[in-house]
């Protein structure tokens, strides 16, 4: 029985049997309770390899754990190491952990050798690696004199480095006395070997101090070759050489390079071979010289590059395949080109492999009697030898077991009994290396344990997934069973899923999923149950949100934010500000629900975010505000002050001058401050930068200045109406220099390439600097260590590359500011990190759950944190439709990216297409780009409900029948089972008649309806059908032929002389009535005001006004007005039979119309006015009598 349990999933389904949980034996294992008796095993060990700095203690790791606890004891170079006799040496009590004293006395290189660790107790024995102790080195450079180099403009170069051999290797790079990288680039660059290449030299190259740097990173120490001095003459140059100090009669031509094709600078030769294992990186070099530069090419003979693990290093004179497999083996081929000709070069790689695990063996816990093996399997080239230990003793010799048998690299254990306890080492090992794996046998007898506490609460949001924990052990394996209630029986619906480690799943819980669940554990000796309890809470949601608003200047604006969440939760709602903190200003002001802005400034636009949270949950909402200009105003009556004048400075002091002025006119609006500006006139001429304000009632102010500044002011002035423009400049004052106050800002840590960290920082600008000579210190170290600081000073620039770093570690990082005054204060300390590197490896056991046929989700196991090489950005999963799987014919793959931020191992694969054929993989990202792919993952959805069929038309209408003409559902999303046709006659007031219900066989595109009735109208309703349900359906409508005997019959009333004539006789009548009533309102007499029977000699024309209800004038234009659409003639306003003839009430004011004596209409004078209410578009004054007769006709 092993102990780890794969997170394997398990779904318990309707109808299957009680939910339980067999855990398999061959499975990676679970962790035994400390409290129980086990063999040891190592937690932790220090590297193979080990390098110490010699100047420090050493220290050799070796911790286990076991019951009882184990023994500790060490061996050197294969014989037992007693730490009683040598003073020096001490081992951590409770440990295995040796410090070797050499700091006090001794020295490191005594302790060279290979050492192992030995954890027994009464169970087994543990054992460590081999752990070879070796100090690292860091030797001086061998003087040496170095001759000054002379050589043609144009000929090739090669500048030796040879650094001391040290331990491990230095990391080479050339600079020049000022501690600058030199520029590298095609024509110029450092080989693998260290060497600096020139293909060709320019005048530019003539320079002394070519500098070989080799820093040794055990020992922080960095040493360099002595200067290299190089000198590149034209041919004239040379000639005057060889004359002065020669005396030749040879002298060169007048032509001071000739163009050459290349040649290879290194390797030497057509061919050479590389040797490189498995897993590192094979780095292959060509480096050629010529002129014009040649351009370096890289082809594989017998295949292609592999894709996302080449990389061009160098200028590509350096090919890099990282992850190197032995698939990578071949012919690498150079090809070096310029305009005279090309060049090749073949490298013959074979790539060996140190043993790698295909399965490691695992620990072993069993209960008496029962049978199980351990696996040791590994791979390597050449193959590696496997054999075994017990105990940490060769199996060969070790005590006789007769439970055990080895069969290669498996060993077969068969009813084991307590005695049967040991660990177990496997080791595979060839020539390249080798591997050691502890694995314990554990004979046990132990009832059930349930490790996860007892009535733990778990708290979901409804809807969302509930995952409750049922950590156990047990040997022999415990069963596990779940229920639900005091009296449930074991689940068995389909809403749960169970994992392996005992977990229970509830993928969507629901308000009714609220309630205590038990876990139960069981095996041959006994059992053991807890409780666990789930409540389940209302999402938090906002339902009143924050709404767009345009406000003006000035306003005050409010947005509202109203939550609803569960009862028992408490909300917490905050306001952001374009995704950031509301100003710290008064005017915002929140209360529950209302946010709050007064007197709105133009800064106030922007996007407002309402964000609710809980414990469990949280929403957010937002809203856009627009600030507008105000209203235009008149013209301000005053103005903005006229500019100060007379400055003077008084009091001059290094750090401080006192300004003095006299202020302009105020244009009778007082003064409220002063603004004094500066200018830098050293640093930064005719730039002005705010100083300080002043109140309006103060003309003097005491400046506080910086060193090593050539200081101008100017005042401005500002009152309620703006500021006035600047007065004239003061005198300049440049006060003393001093050391700087401050330190570059924004100091960051960002690798670009995955070898080096580059440090940058912002400057302090000319102002700053304080005084001449700015210059920048830079410290790093690394974070995890105890390594010293190292340190360069530059010049005033904004970066540092420090290369040869290791990949992606943390730094710590220091820039300091000095100028010739000194040094600012000691800054502080910030982390960076190197260079990221592509992740190596892929994201593994990737499982797909298909949820319905749109929707997916995928799992899959997290890459270790040391493989991702960088900030981890997330997961990706690429996926593609491959094939329908319907017709299985292959489509032009369009691939689909989905990112996962963060550390998720699980996403949704949303909108795939039913009754479909998906591939997927699954990679890892950092900021330096996407890790391997995992291996394809095919999965299929299943049927979904059809679309609409494409058309739907009905032809050949007939007396009773019709004929329906389709096309199939443009997407069937699975195999159609039928079609169904439903219609019903529709008669003529629009009513429906009885629904008729059809099914259609799916291969069907045309259908005949008989038997209808003749000259009626149907509606059709038409969809397909699959096995996952209807489709959505389309609609129809069309109507059989008519009877044309019985449309013989029916004769249009509208054709007919007799009613055409009728309407006539009624036009003509209506007609004559208004021109009667017309002339009788002109013989109706004066109006009894005789002021407008002065003004106006002829009533007919006057204007009716608004406001006396007077006639107004009408026009022809007016009379052929069309009438509006829903103007009617109030009530009051109709004529009436029973009325007089010539009576114009109906065009009078309500029923405050009246007629003098003489007949003359004064109704308009009666000083009453009730206004009817207009309809639609209808005025609310009388017609006129023109437009009362448009309106008749």
């Amino acid at each position: 029985m092993q102990l780890k349990i794969m997170p394997k999933k398990k779904r318990l389904s309707a109808g299957r049997a009680p939910l339980m949980l067999f855990l398999c034996q061959m499975i990676s294992a679970l962790e035994v309770p400390l409290d129980l008796v086990q063999p040891p095993t190592i937690t932790q060990q220090s590297p193979k390899d080990y390098i110490i700095d010699p100047r420090e203690n050493i220290v050799i790791q070796c911790e286990a754990k076991g019951k009882p606890s184990p023994s500790f004891s060490w061996t050197r170079n294969g014989t037992h190491f007693d730490i009683d006799k040598d003073p020096l040496v001490t081992m951590k009590p409770g440990s295995g952990t040796l410090t070797i004293n050499i700091m006090s006395e001794g020295k490191a290189e005594t302790y060279e050798g290979v050492y192992q660790c030995t954890a027994r107790n009464e169970r087994g024995a543990a054992i460590s690696n081999n752990i070879v102790i070796r100090p690292s080195r860091s030797p001086l450079w061998t003087k040496e004199k170095l001759e000054p180099i002379i050589l043609r403009n144009g000929q090739s170069l090669v500048l030796p480095c040879r650094p001391p051999i040290g331990l491990p290797p230095p990391i080479i790079f050339w600079m020049d006395n000022s501690f600058q990288r030199l520029p590298q680039s095609e024509r110029v660059s450092q080989g693998l070997n260290g060497d600096l290449y020139f293909s060709n030299v320019l005048p530019e190259d003539t320079r002394e101090d070519y500098i070989c740097y080799a820093r040794f990173n055990h020992t922080q120490t960095i040493q360099q070759k002595q200067p290299i001095s190089v000198k590149v003459i034209s041919v004239d140059e040379l000639n005057d050489t060889i004359a002065a100090n020669l005396s030749d009669t040879e002298f060169y031509g007048a032509k001071s390079h000739r163009p050459r094709p290349p040649t290879f600078l290194t390797p030497d030769g057509n061919t050479s071979r590389k040797e490189e294992l498995r897993g590192n990186v094979l780095s292959l070099e060509c480096i050629a010289e010529g002129l014009p530069t040649p351009i370096i090419y890289w082809i594989k003979e017998d295949g292609t590059l592999p894709i996302n693990r080449t990389f061009y290093r160098n200028f590509k004179k350096t090919l890099q395949i990282v992850q190197v497999t032995e698939a990578d083996s071949g012919n690498y081929q150079c090809i070096a080109k310029n305009a005279l000709g090309a060049i090749h070069h073949t490298i013959s790689v074979t790539v060996k492999a140190a043993p790698y695990w295909i399965i490691a063996p695992q620990n072993l816990v069993l209960s008496p009697e029962e049978d199980g093996t351990l696996i040791c399997r590994a791979n390597g080239n050449p193959k590696p030898r496997i054999s075994w230990l017990s105990n940490g003793v060769p199996i060969e010799i070790a005590p006789d077991d007769p439970s055990r048998k080895i069969d290669g690299d498996t060993i077969i254990f068969s009813k084991v009994q307590e005695r049967s306890s040991a660990v177990y080492q496997c080791n595979a090992s060839n020539e390249y290396g080798y591997l050691l794996a502890n694995a314990f046998v554990n004979v046990l007898a132990e009832p059930p344990r349930i490790l996860t506490s007892a009535n733990t609460l778990y708290q979901v949001i409804a809807n969302r997934p509930a995952l409750l924990d049922c950590a156990f052990f047990g040997s022999p394996l415990p069963t596990i069973e779940w229920f639900k209630g005091a009296k449930g029986s074991a689940l068995r619906e389909d809403i749960y899923v169970l994992h392996e480690n005992g977990t229970l799943e509830i993928p969507v819980a629901q308000k009714d999923s609220t309630g205590t669940y038990t876990c139960v554990a069981r095996n041959k000796l006994g059992m053991a149950k807890n409780d666990v309890h789930l409540e389940i809470k209302d999402p938090t949601r906002i339902i009143k949100q924050p709404e767009y608003a345009v406000v003006q200047r000035g306003s005050t604006v409010s947005f509202e934010c109203k939550v609803k969440h569960d009862h028992t939760l408490i909300p917490t709602v905050m306001w952001l500000k374009d995704h950031g903190e509301l100003p710290n200003d008064g005017r915002f002001t929140v209360d529950k629900d209302r946010l709050v802005v007064a007197d709105v400034n133009d800064d106030d636009g922007g996007t407002y975010t309402c964000v609710a949270n809980t414990t469990l949950d949280n929403v957010s909402a937002s809203a856009v505000l627009s600030v507008v200009a105000p209203t235009p105003t008149p013209a301000p009556i005053y103005d903005v002050p006229n500019p100060p004048f007379d400055l003077e400075l008084t009091d001059q002091l290094d750090r401080s001058v006192q300004l003095s002025w006299t202020p302009g006119d105020d244009n009778n609006s007082p003064i409220t401050k002063f603004i004094i500006e500066y200018e830098d006139a050293m640093h930064e001429p005719g730039l002005w930068h705010h100083q300080t304000e002043v109140p309006g009632t103060q003309t003097t102010a005491q400046l506080k200045l910086s060193p090593y500044v050539n200081y101008s002011f100017r005042v401005m002035a500002e009152n309620n109406l703006g500021r006035s423009l600047p007065s004239e400049a003061s005198e300049q004052y440049l006060t003393k220099a001093a050391e700087p106050d401050k330190n570059p800002t924004a100091v960051e840590g960002l690798g670009s390439e995955p070898d080096n960290l580059v440090i940058t920082w912002k400057p302090l600008n000319g102002f700053e600097s304080n005084g001449p000579g700015l210059q920048y210190k830079v410290s790093w170290r690394q974070k995890d260590g105890d390594d010293e600081w190292t340190s360069v000073v530059v010049a005033n620039v904004s970066k540092y590359i420090v290369s040869g770093t290791p990949t992606f570690v943390p730094y710590l990082i220091k820039v300091q500011a000095l100028n010739d005054a000194g040094f600012a204060p000691e800054p502080a300390a910030v982390m960076g990190h190197s260079g990221e590197d592509l992740p190596m490896v892929a994201p593994g056991n990737v499982r797909v759950n298909v949820v319905n046929s749109t929707l997916a989700e995928v799992h899959w196991d997290p890459v270790p944190l040391k493989s991702i090489r960088g900030h981890l950005q997330g997961y990706r999963i690429y996926y593609w439709k491959a094939q329908s799987s319907l017709t299985r014919n292959r489509r032009h793959i369009e691939k689909k990216i989905l990112t996962f931020q963060g550390s998720k191992t699980h996403g949704m694969l949303p909108g795939l297409e039913p009754f479909s054929h998906y591939t997927l993989n699954v990679r890892v990202v950092n900021g330096k780009g996407e890790g391997p792919a995992s291996p394809d993952k095919v999965f299929n959805t299943p049927e979904g409900v059809p679309s609409a069929p494409s058309s739907l038309k009905i032809v050949n209408p007939t007396l009773d029948s019709l004929t329906l003409e389709w096309e199939p559902p443009s997407h069937p999303n699975g195999i159609l089972t039928e079609y169904t046709l439903k219609y019903q006659p529709i008669n003529s007031t629009h009513e429906l008649g009885p629904l008729v219900d059809l099914k259609i066989p799916a291969n069907k595109t045309r259908w005949i309806l008989k038997n209808l009735n003749f000259s009626t109208r149907y509606k059709f309703y038409f969809y397909a059908q699959t096995a996952a349900g209807s489709g959505i359906q389309i609609t129809e409508e069309a109507i059989t032929t008519v009877d044309e005997a019985m449309a013989s019959r029916q004769v249009d009333i509208a054709t007919q002389g007799w009613f055409i004539g009728l309407m006539c006789a009624v036009a003509l009548l209506i007609l004559i009535l208004l021109i009667v009533c017309f002339i009788r309102r002109n013989k109706g007499g004066k109006y009894p005001v005789k002021e407008k029977e002065d003004a106006h000699a002829d009533p007919e024309i006057q204007p009716m006004k608004e406001d006396d209800g007077t006639f107004g004038e009408y026009s022809d234009a007016e009379d052929h007005k069309p009438l509006k659409k829903g103007s009617r003639t109030p009530s009051d306003r109709t004529v009436k039979k029973e009325d007089s003839d010539d009576s114009l009430v109906d065009y009078g004011e309500g029923v405050n119309g009246q007629f003098n004596e003489d007949g003359s209409f004064i109704g308009q004078y009666s000083g009453k006015k009730e206004k009817e209410p207009a309809e639609g578009n209808e005025s609310s004054e009388a017609p006129s009598p023109v437009n009362a007769m448009n309106s008749f006709v």
